[in-house]
Parts: structure tokens; C-alpha cells; sequence
């Protein structure tokens, strides 16, 4: 907003040219804006340090020796910085065989659910067929469902398909797509023109290679919405490796670190060293994507 419409804006609040004769009408509601950009700075800075609190409890645990971490009344920055802790951590468990699972099945769960969500969108957003807003709406439905009434029978078909103690369960229904991915993908995909489409297709262009080449493209910050979203839901993953997983060379981080936790008779230092190092993917993902995170989130709620 220029100063000229801030100026008009205050003679249509004050309904008389007298307030902007007086001089101190504009340094008292400079001091008003000041105040207010003070108090929101105060407010966002608690908000922060409230969420970060724990982050740094952690780190602070774990760069402590195990007498210190045990101490009364407890000290919120360690005496002496034990870097030790986490190379001892990473030799005292096979982590580097955990990680190297957990990525294999993080990859596999991005790419099916980028792949097969963005696809299925399309087809709900652009492909006009008898009958979509009635299976649309059943797709909606199915999330109503608790993950949890659907464990038993879809362990019971896993195992009838042999594929109990591989990563089949944990990969595969990342390819058959999730309700709130295919709607988030969705409403991005109707922002798309349809003539842009129908301009392809007189082209001679099928709707896959429209997919491919223009709906994908078009859509990166819902791409990158579902990837961060996929991304962090396959790496802090406990429930479906604990169900599947037997062997332990198969195992995933976070079922390492309960393993690890029982090894080491809860060595809260070493603990924590090693779920910061866990953590630290899913921070170093979301520092890079975040533009495209946010940007998505803020179209997708209506935002310019």
C-alpha cells in the first residue's frame, strides 16, 4: 500500500481532514505499528522457542555423559560437549544397514505415491467419465476409515501372499494411492485450464503424455507437498516394519533404535544422539523443499 492510499485510508477513518492538520496523528500511529510489529516479534519468538525446547533438550542429552544426564536438579546446557556420543551411537548398532533399509523404502514410497496419486488425480480432474463424482466421493470416504480396523485383514493378505518378512507391505500399497493425496493433487490439477487440454489433445497427444508433460510440471508444489508428506511418513514409519519385519537385517531405523534403546539398558545420551541422527533427513528435507511445501499448502487454502 502506497503512502498516498495509507493517507486516504486514515481521512476515511477519521472522516475529517483536522487529524492529518495535527501533526502527532502520524507519530502516534507510527508508534501503534511499531508496538505491533514488536508484540507479534515477542509472540512468534516465544511460539519458537516453546516447539524448539525439546530439540534442544535432545541435543543437550545427547552431548552429555550418562552421570550428567542422571543429575538433580538437571542442567540445561551440558558441561562438557561428548561429540564422542555419536560415533559411539553409530558403532554400537548395525545403523548404517538400518539407514541403508529405511532408504530404499522411503524411495519406493515417494516415487509410488508421487507416480500413482498424481495419476489417479488427473484422471478425477480432467478425464470426464460416467460416474467420477460417485467414486470420488467413495475415495473421500475410505479416509473416514481408522487405519486400525483394516490392520488385521490386510496382514492377513500379506501373509497369505508370502510377503510377511519383506518389504512388499511397506512399498507396495504406496502404488495404489491414498484419498487425501489424490484430493490434495486434485484441486491443484482443476486450477489447470481445461482449453490448455483440450489444445493437447487436438494436438494429438494422449492424456498420458498430458500428465507427463504439462499436469506434472504444473503442479510441482502439490508434488512436493505429497513427497515431504510420503517422505516423512515412510522414514518415521514404527507400526508396519514392527508388524512385517522379522530379520533383523531387514529392519528400519526406527525399529533399530527400540532395538537399540533395549541393548544398551536405555542409555538416554546415546539414545538421543541417535534420534537426532534419525531426525536429521527429515530436517534437511523440509529445509529444502519448504518453498514449494508452503507454496502448496498456501494455494491449496485459497491464498495468492
Amino acid at each position: 500500500m502506497t503512502s498516498r492510499q495509507e493517507d486516504t485510508r486514515y481521512v476515511e477513518e477519521a472522516g475529517t481532514t483536522k487529524d492529518l492538520q495535527n501533526p502527532s496523528y502520524f507519530q502516534h500511529h507510527g508508534n501503534r505499528k511499531k508496538m505491533l510489529k514488536l508484540i507479534n516479534f515477542v509472540l512468534l519468538a516465544a511460539g519458537s522457542l516453546m516447539i524448539l525446547s525439546p530439540l534442544w533438550w535432545m541435543l543437550s542429552t545427547s552431548l552429555k555423559t550418562m552421570a550428567e544426564v542422571m543429575s538433580f536438579p538437571p542442567t540445561f546446557f551440558p558441561e562438557s560437549w561428548n561429540w564422542s556420543n555419536y560415533i559411539r551411537t553409530w558403532e554400537a548398532a548395525p545403523f548404517t544397514q538400518y539407514t541403508i533399509n529405511t532408504l530404499v523404502i522411503t524411495t519406493l514410497v515417494v516415487i509410488g505415491n508421487v507416480l500413482s496419486n498424481s495419476f489417479i488425480a488427473y484422471g478425477f480432474a480432467k478425464i470426464p467419465f460416467k460416474g467420477r463424482n460417485v467414486l470420488f466421493a467413495i475415495v473421500l470416504a475410505t479416509m473416514m476409515i481408522p487405519g486400525f480396523v483394516t490392520l488385521i485383514p490386510q496382514y492377513v493378505l500379506f501373509a497369505k501372499l508370502g510377503w510377511v518378512n519383506t518389504y512388499y507391505p511397506l512399498i507396495v500399497p504406496a502404488f495404489f494411492g491414498s484419498a487425501f493425496n489424490i484430493f490434495l493433487l486434485r484441486q491443484f490439477y482443476m486450477t489447470i485450464p481445461n482449453e490448455l487440454i483440450e489444445a493437447a489433445k487436438m494436438e494429438g497427444a494422449s492424456h498420458f503424455y498430458i500428465w507427463r508433460k504439462i499436469g506434472l510440471p504444473l503442479t510441482k508444489p502439490a508434488i512436493a507437498t505429497v513427497a515431504i508428506f510420503s517422505f516423512n511418513g515412510a522414514w518415521n514409519d514404527f507400526l508396519g516394519p514392527l508388524l512385517y519385519l522379522n530379520d533383523e537385517n531387514l529392519y528400519t531405523l526406527q525399529i533399530g533404535l527400540q532395538v537399540f534403546k533395549g541393548q544398551l539398558n536405555t542409555q538416554w545420551n546415546y539414545l538421543m544422539a541417535g534420534s537426532l541422527l534419525v531426525l536429521l533427513p527429515v530436517i534437511i528435507i523440509f529445509f529444502f523443499f519448504q518453498k514449494y511445501f508452503i507454496q502448496g499448502i498456501n494455494l491449496q487454502s485459497g491464498g495468492k
